[in-house]
């Protein structure tokens, strides 16, 4: 097997791969120790059962440059396949600033063909390419060196046996006439505002259930901290102080080093120095906040008078479209989404796009009193009255 350690490789490697209809690409990273993942090796293979497939290794190769990949990404004639894009596609947007285009997930092509929900590698490789997998160096380090030949292995096979899942799949996708689809899911992975956390908005992502601003203002100062601070330091947010800690800490709302020192959650660090300098900061900021400027929480969905012998048919419609088209139902709704619209919400994601075309129409149809469901044996029966 081959490993490239050199710019001049990896140019003459993604040479061969920009004459070539499609190149599989998978990544080995760590997170555990920091806020941004770090890239530890690339795995590419070219098609064909015998194609050219090599280790990318940016460790053993210092100071290699990645320019020759970036141009391969923004190479048009040629597909770029993962399984599972979203996090190999945020190391190269954080690291590179740029998306593969054009992209195809194997993951998200699987759910659109009735493979189930958030299929793994494995499964595929079972079901499509009828080949076994070992699965023994699951848990490597992949920052140590050097790698052993099994490590290696273990690594190549996430792309060698993606050529035959992606042929299959995109064979599959033309046939049913579903690449829309598959192509509107793929659109939010190559979107920046994926991968882009904003320290002011970093509170939205923790849950709540408090409907007082004062209460989530002090949330998004502590939020917002720890978001600059992690990032600014390359750390996991957990490193910084956990989310129990930050409620903890927006319910106390402690004023001084002392009062600190008595949560119970606050990691020892946090007690102390920059981190606890920034945490009373925060609490200073939110309390010092006029009534019109606190966050205000959104009621919107909690507030839905939802019908529910109506969100009970949608979700009978719901699983008799998954059945009938072959796809994921939680793909094509969430149990939040029937809700909502049986409350007569109709900005919904299932109301959208390609979600419309297969499930949406049918489900106001039903609110509408336009068709009933009906039950032959095992199978249910969309009528239109």
């Amino acid at each position: 097997m081959k490993t490239i350690t050199t710019t001049d490789a990896l140019a003459e490697f993604c040479a061969k791969a920009r004459t070539q209809p499609y190149v599989t690409i998978d990544t080995e990273f760590l997170r555990e120790r920091t806020y941004w993942s770090k890239l530890c090796l690339i795995q590419m293979a070219l098609p064909g059962k015998t194609g050219e497939a090599v280790l990318v290794d940016p460790i053993e190769g210092e100071g290699m440059s990645m320019e020759p990949l970036y141009d391969l990404f923004r190479h048009e004639a040629t597909v770029k396949v993962f399984h599972a894009a979203r996090q190999d596609l945020e190391i190269f947007f954080v690291e590179g600033q740029v998306f593969p285009t054009p992209m195809f997930d194997t993951q998200v092509a699987a759910m659109v063909c009735g493979f189930g929900e958030q299929v793994g590698y494995e499964t595929l490789v079972k079901k499509i390419a009828r080949e076994p997998l070992d699965k023994t160096s699951r848990f490597t380090d992949w920052s140590r060196r050097p790698l052993s030949d099994a490590q290696k292995d273990y690594a190549l096979a996430d792309v060698t046996h993606l050529r035959v899942i992606y042929e299959f799949l995109a064979a599959q996708i033309a046939r049913n006439g579903r690449q829309k689809w598959v192509e509107e899911e793929l659109a939010i992975l190559t979107d920046p505002a994926t991968y882009t956390i904003a320290p002011a908005d970093a509170w939205e992502r923790i849950k709540t259930r408090t409907t007082s601003g004062r209460f989530l203002a002090v949330v998004r100062e502590l939020a917002r901290f720890r978001e600059d601070y992690a990032q600014g330091r390359n750390i996991p947010r957990a490193r910084v102080y956990k989310d129990d800690a930050l409620l903890e800490l927006a319910s106390t709302r402690p004023a001084t080093h002392e009062d600190l020192g008595r949560s119970r959650l606050l990691l020892r660090e946090a007690r102390r120095g920059e981190i606890a300098d920034g945490i009373l900061a925060a609490i200073r900021t939110a309390a010092d906040l006029p009534p019109e400027a606190l966050p205000k929480p959104d009621l919107s969905r909690e507030q839905l008078q939802v019908n529910p012998a109506l969100a009970d048919l949608l979700r009978v419609l719901l699983k008799a479209k998954s059945e009938e088209l072959g796809v994921a139902s939680k793909l094509i709704a969430s149990a939040a989404d029937l809700d909502a619209i049986a409350a007569g919400e109709r900005d919904v994601a299932a109301l959208t796009g390609w979600r419309r075309e297969a499930f949406g129409e049918d489900a106001l149809r039903l609110c509408r009193g336009e068709i009933a469901l009906s039950a032959k044996g095992n199978e249910v029966r969309v009528i239109r009255l």
